[in-house]
């Protein structure tokens, strides 16, 4: 079971939004956090350790991930969605696009 975690700025809106939309696959484990520190819930040391794989939603998110966490990282996989922060929580477009980025880049099945 891979475990998965996706980040946003404040996790209120595409990383809770990704979290919900996966969170029922029997292959996968899921969390989401915020790299502001006014998230709802902030990207903690630990989170990074638990994910075996991490998806940011804009390069912005990746250099700040790595900045703050490069230590944490590891070998960890780390993969930019590219999604603007344009969606409200369970847009169905942002739904959409998750469903048909996520899991080719997981190797699994839509």
């Amino acid at each position: 079971m891979k475990r998965v975690l996706f980040l946003c700025s404040r996790n209120r809106l595409r990383s809770p939004t990704a979290e919900q939309v996966f969170a029922r696959r029997p292959d996968l484990e899921v969390d989401s956090a915020g790299l502001n520190h006014d998230a709802e819930q902030p990207l903690t040391p630990d989170l990074v350790a638990w994910a075996d794989v991490i998806f940011v939603m804009e390069r912005a998110h990746l250099r700040k991930l790595r900045a703050r966490f490069r230590r944490h990282l590891g070998g960890r996989r780390v993969v930019c969605l590219e999604i603007p922060d344009n969606y409200a929580y369970m847009d169905p477009a942002l739904v959409e696009i998750l469903q048909a980025r996520v899991p080719p880049l997981l190797g699994l099945p839509r």
